[in-house]
């Protein structure tokens, strides 16, 4: 269209000569048309080509908390009977379209969700909504109180509440889909490094501690407690960005915010109570910090994990910790990352139209099966035991050596690699250490990336090979860590790959 209507000005247009006025010759406009032609179809396909990847979004904060309790939740050791709710749970629900593709990111408030729920929500939501089952990515927050959906411990999942979670994840998919408005999306990342800690520490030279089978290989010791005599150093790095995708409608009414940090959970829950922890905290005051508690439809501040498998909110270089009342540091610290989020929000560039792609694969993982003798030893001290729950490390681990002896000798993993415009989201079904997601931000050929971990499965901890033999609470075989040493360069240089083919 401006080549078109450059073509008409020219042509209406009068040499003025002195004397005599004339017009544009034939030859000076077919000239002028030969030109500018090629020029008006590139505008035509450039314009098409915006029209298919503009933007359309909408956000839902699904309900999950239990209809009832009593309710098992985990994230510990024992088994914890909840019996009330001291603040709602949600999966928080984003979905993204334009007129090539839709994805949706759903970030729920549970310690960790199985790789056959994540499934079943997965396709009862593409069947609602027409978004393929492969653009769909769910991940868990990891706070260690909320209700049981994957056995761990001594923990095992409610299966009225599996199902309930399996409807209601797909049905805030669902509720997203159909509030698609036109939209506009920009990221952006700020360093919040006071309240991350790594939470493994070196022993010093000649210290031993005894891990739950009687070994006294460990080189690392997981919450040492404050200036532990025993330690040295932290046995890794910390990840400090928050990581930020915030999504608007076209006027600029804030739509979604969905944030990304390396933080385990915070905890200080008091109680028999499920709590969203300090997630669910930051999505509650996002809302205030960026102006958007009055919006309709209603505002979605969502906290996804990044790689925090090492990491806590805990620095254990103190002499003692400060005192807190219960609930008030996951506030704080959520406050603290708000913050940052709103200052790094403010400088925002959006996008009206981008492209989105999504790619999803499976690879195959070992399992660290016991050995006949290391089974026979669990069987023979757990039979013996008919007091519940388990009392000590030795006789809990005895118990999740049985269970993982039942495990194949591989497990499929899905990993999935998300584009939005020149932002990279990557997936990990594990507790994932910081290591292999500062890897991924530096290897990755867009130029702003982050990763969601414990999504679409749970496959316990991602320790790297080097951690691996430092040993440890994270490398302890059981339920919650059962991949071979080599998983770690798998899944990452997987996920790089992902990443390299969504941005060619």
């Amino acid at each position: 269209m401006v080549a078109c209507s450059f073509v008409l000005q020219l042509s209406c247009q009068r040499d003025v000569v002195p004397g005599k006025k004339r017009s544009m010759s034939r030859w000076n406009m077919f000239w002028i048309l030969f030109t500018l032609l090629p020029i008006f179809a590139i505008d035509r396909v450039t314009q098409a080509a915006e029209s298919k990847l503009a933007l359309r979004a909408a956000a839902v904060a699904q309900d999950i908390t239990p209809r009832q309790f009593p309710i098992s939740v985990n994230g510990n050791m024992a088994d914890l009977l909840a019996q009330s709710a001291h603040d709602p749970l949600h999966a928080r629900c984003l979905v993204i379209a334009n007129s090539e593709t839709s994805l949706a990111i759903v970030v729920c408030d549970s310690c960790m969700l199985p790789r056959d729920l994540i499934d079943a929500a997965r396709k009862l939501a593409s069947e609602k909504t027409g978004i393929p089952a492969s653009n769909i990515l769910i991940s868990a927050t990891h706070a260690h109180s909320c209700p049981t959906a994957t056995g761990v411990f001594q923990s095992e999942p409610d299966v009225k509440y599996t199902q309930f979670l399996v409807e209601q994840i797909a049905t805030g998919i669902d509720g997203a889909f159909r509030r698609l408005e036109p939209a506009r999306v920009g990221w952006t990342a700020i360093d919040e490094p006071s309240q991350i800690f790594n939470r493994r520490w070196i022993l010093k030279p000649g210290e031993t501690v005894e891990d739950p089978f009687g070994g006294r290989t460990d080189r690392v010791k997981m919450n040492p407690g404050y200036s532990n005599p025993q330690v040295d150093h932290p046995a890794g790095p910390i990840d400090p960005q928050v990581s930020i995708l915030s999504v608007q409608a076209r006027d600029g009414r804030p739509i979604a915010l969905l944030a990304n940090y390396s933080l385990h959970y915070v905890g200080g829950v008091s109680g028999p109570v499920v709590s969203a922890d300090y997630f669910g905290e930051f999505a509650t005051r996002i809302s205030r910090h960026v102006n958007a508690e009055k919006g309709q439809p209603s505002f979605v501040g969502i906290m996804s994990n990044g790689t925090s498998a090492d990491v806590n909110n805990v620095n254990f270089s103190l002499k003692a910790g400060p005192k807190r009342e219960p609930y008030e540091q996951m506030g704080y610290v959520a406050e603290i990352v708000a913050q940052a989020a709103a200052k790094a929000y403010a400088g925002i560039k959006y996008h009206d139209a981008l492209p989105l792609r999504v790619k999803d694969t499976e690879i195959d993982l070992g399992v660290r099966l016991p050995a006949p003798e290391e089974l026979a030893k669990a069987e023979s001290q757990f039979s013996t035991v008919t007091e519940r729950p388990l009392k000590g490390m030795p006789l809990i681990y005895a118990r999740e050596t049985t269970l993982i002896a039942k495990y194949p000798a591989q497990v499929k993993v899905r990993l999935q690699a998300i584009r939005i415009g020149d932002l990279g989201i990557v997936s990990s079904p594990c507790e994932t250490f910081t290591e292999t997601g500062l890897a991924i931000k530096q290897r990755s050929p867009l130029k702003q990336t982050f990763t969601i971990e414990l999504a679409n499965g749970y496959n316990g901890y991602l320790p790297t090979p080097e951690q691996h033999k430092l040993g440890g609470y994270e490398t302890w075989r059981a339920r919650s860590s059962y991949l071979a040493t080599n998983a770690e360069p798998k899944v990452r240089e997987t996920l790089l790959e992902l990443l390299k083919s969504i941005a060619d």
